[in-house]
């Protein structure tokens, strides 16, 4: 299927300290009246300066901790430290992710691979330190740490940046769906693929951050799978062999999960390392529209920022009909412009905007066409990751109505159906035929939803 705007990659930003120069070299200094220098000669490669001595007198004595990553969490997250000694911490990543350990203070190790373990010199402790995951959205899903004193409960944070998941920042972009897109927009082709003769599917994901416009002048970097979002429709039918060649292409790492198939997780959907690639094999046994999406914590985070996808899986003896389209809602929670979307927005449940095939509105301004007395298919399926969908043709009944692998309504049926009510992560199909040219408006029928980008129009003739 093609896309439009066609995503642009987005450079590597360079890293950026935890802390100015002017801040660095106070601590050096306020670490030297006290007789205080805190150290770390890292195993990652790296040597910083910092203190979180506070003015306490250092003991000379040190405590070392053992840290562990796992299920997304630090083990232990709380560490208490006698005043004045300097705190060393082993920390080795037992998660199937990617994660680093960054303190208020300005320390951190790098990014730390599954069964590594790196040694961070935390300095002298003399206060409160806060700790945290700094991969997107690790933090905000509760990667986080405190190192204390005894006797000391107060937690100040001493980089001054806050909790990441306060307010979105003021340069988060707005969406008006009202607005037009440029005179050379091309919206996504919502035609169905056709589908293939073979009975082995053979396709290449690669993992890709891309930047690309959601809504008329609105950009945001989306994790995606071969650079769109949504990602490529697969199709097939009962009994189909589909095998994926997943390519982390990205910064981060992620995996993928296939709902079309019906097998154990634990390897074909691990996480792989950027750089890495990983076959996922299945067979499809059942038939329906089936979403695939990132199976990375937080999955939230993945989704909502971009990467999900569709198989269809035909229904024995499928008829043929006029027209075949696909459209699969999802929301978008803006982050700054050009940033990744916001995953405390995720969190809350706040879409800046909800879109059919990942673009606000864009049926509105280049309709699907059809023909008086065409039979139509629409395909839906709701990527969600929160909101529901209620698909709804204003001037239009369904005739047909096939929705997580049952048939409800066929042509021979009395009556009619006037929305495809689905739940995140489930879709089905609707067929209409409609009576007279015009334009026919369609809709999420959750209004605010509408409004917010999910409409688009059927022009006929």
């Amino acid at each position: 299927m093609s896309n439009a705007p066609t995503p642009v990659p987005a450079p590597t930003p360079p890293r950026r300290p935890l802390g100015g120069v002017a801040v660095g070299l106070a601590l050096v200094l306020l670490a030297t009246l006290i007789g205080v220098v805190a150290q770390r000669t890292a195993s990652d490669g790296g040597t910083q300066l910092a203190s979180a001595a506070a003015g306490v007198a250092a003991t000379g004595e040190t405590t070392t901790v053992a840290v562990t990553a796992e299920g997304m969490r630090y083990h232990p997250n709380k560490i208490t430290v006698p005043p004045g000694n300097r705190l060393i911490i082993e920390f080795t990543n037992k998660d199937e992710r990617r994660h680093d350990l960054v303190l208020a203070t300005g320390v951190k190790t790098d990014s730390v691979g599954v069964g590594q373990t790196v040694r961070l010199d935390a300095g002298v402790i003399g206060t409160t330190v806060e700790g945290w995951c700094s991969l997107p959205g690790h933090r905000q899903s509760g990667m986080t740490l405190t190192i204390t004193t005894t006797g000391n409960p107060t937690s100040t944070d001493t980089t001054g940046h806050g909790n990441h998941t306060a307010t979105p920042s003021t340069e988060t972009p707005r969406i008006d769906a009202m607005a037009t897109p440029d005179a050379g927009f091309t919206a996504r082709d919502a035609t169905a693929p056709a589908t293939p003769a073979a009975r082995v599917h053979r396709l290449e994901l690669r993992v890709q951050e891309v930047v690309s416009e959601v809504a008329p002048g609105v950009r945001q970097k989306l994790w995606t799978f071969n650079g769109t979002s949504p990602g490529p429709i697969l199709r097939g039918k009962i009994g189909d062999v589909f095998e994926i060649t997943l390519i982390n292409d990205g910064s981060l790492d992620h995996g993928i999960d296939f709902h079309a198939g019906a097998l154990a997780p634990d390897e074909p959907m691990r996480p792989i390392d950027p750089g890495q690639r990983l076959v996922y094999r299945f067979t499809a046994t059942k038939a329906g529209i089936w979403m695939y999406h990132c199976s990375t914590m937080p999955m939230l985070h993945h989704i909502g920022n971009g990467m999900y996808g569709a198989v269809i899986i035909d229904p024995p003896n499928l008829p043929a009909v006029d027209h075949e389209y696909v459209l699969i809602q999802s929301e978008l929670y803006l982050g700054a412009d050009g940033e990744s979307g916001d995953l405390a927005k995720m969190q809350a449940e706040q879409p800046d905007a909800v879109v059919f095939n990942g673009y606000v509105a864009q049926y509105v301004h280049r309709p699907l066409t059809a023909r008086t007395g065409d039979r139509v298919r629409i395909w839906v399926l709701n990527a969600g990751p929160n909101r529901i969908s209620a698909f709804h043709i204003v001037g239009a009944h369904f005739d047909t109505v096939y929705q997580e692998g049952q048939w409800q309504l066929r042509p021979s049926d009395p009556g009619a159906a006037q929305v495809l009510d689905i739940s995140p992560a489930s879709g089905g199909f609707v067929e209409t035929v409609f009576p007279e040219a015009g334009n026919y408006p369609f809709v999420n029928h959750v209004m605010v939803d509408a409004e917010r980008g999910a409409k688009g129009i059927f022009q006929v003739e």
